[in-house]
């Protein structure tokens, strides 16, 4: 049991008001990062890069399916796994109530992974998902943005989330959102990885709300507890993707 302190009705409103304050400064502050975001210089996507999807060969063009922005996320699924990582199936789990919304702001949405198309389709109908699903398979695009790396590297020095730092897998989480003129030409605008990620977890964002929080401290990694969603009530460990690297840190 918590132990926590007890007060009156009109001593927990004069501290939850004094909180109220914060968090609106806070709210503030996140509106202005939203925007200093939407500031940021773009850059030409000059390569050819072509995916794999269940209606047959797609230009990175042809993803944006009529509308002018493409939130991209890249799911830790890589040739020949048996499943999808269960941390990026956790942010899955986010996605496809959101769609129908994003649709209507303009906003295409894709999961992108370097697995075979067929190794995608099967995972994802096991967990139920009806998002769009494409496969980079034998495309440079996972390793252009940086959630995807050479086999030899794991276990040494690369780039990830825009510093140098131990590689743990050779797939990663990450998520990239691009824009496409009039003319049909295509612009990378942001990318975000590890804890940048956070924000689109909507269970976490409850998680928060409660007086046990995510309650991660004790475990040996921030995510260790996650499994996929037709997992939970297994006892067995399932560390992220065969890897004790922690994909949710800064």
């Amino acid at each position: 049991m918590l132990q926590h302190k007890i007060v009156s009705q009109s001593e927990w409103t004069a501290q939850r008001k004094a909180l109220l304050a914060k968090e609106k400064e806070f709210t503030r502050a996140r509106d202005q990062l939203s925007a200093e975001r939407r500031k940021l210089p773009w850059v030409k996507v000059d390569k050819p890069y072509v995916f794999d999807t269940p209606g047959g060969k797609k230009t990175l063009a042809e993803l944006f399916d009529g509308k002018s922005q493409l939130v991209v996320y890249h799911f830790m699924l890589g040739p020949g796994w048996e499943e999808g990582c269960p941390s990026c199936s956790y942010l899955a789990d986010h996605f496809d109530g959101a769609i129908p919304h994003l649709s209507q702001r303009d906003v295409a949405f894709v999961v992108v992974s370097r697995a075979p198309l067929p190794e995608i389709e099967a995972f994802k109908r096991r967990i139920g998902w009806r998002f769009k699903w494409v496969s980079s398979f034998g495309s440079d695009f996972n390793f252009d943005y940086h959630v995807s790396f050479p086999e030899k590297q794991v276990g040494s020095e690369g780039e990830y989330n825009y510093t140098k730092e131990e590689i743990g897998s050779d797939e990663m989480p990450g998520a990239s959102i691009f824009y496409k003129d009039p003319t049909g030409t295509v612009f990378h605008t942001y990318s975000a990885y590890a804890r940048g990620l956070d924000i689109l977890i909507g269970a976490y964002n409850w998680l928060d709300l409660t007086p046990k929080g995510r309650d991660e401290a004790e475990l040996p990694w921030s995510m260790a507890w996650v499994r996929r969603h037709d997992e939970y009530g297994e006892d067995a460990e399932q560390p992220c993707c065969g890897s004790h690297h922690d994909s949710s840190a800064a």
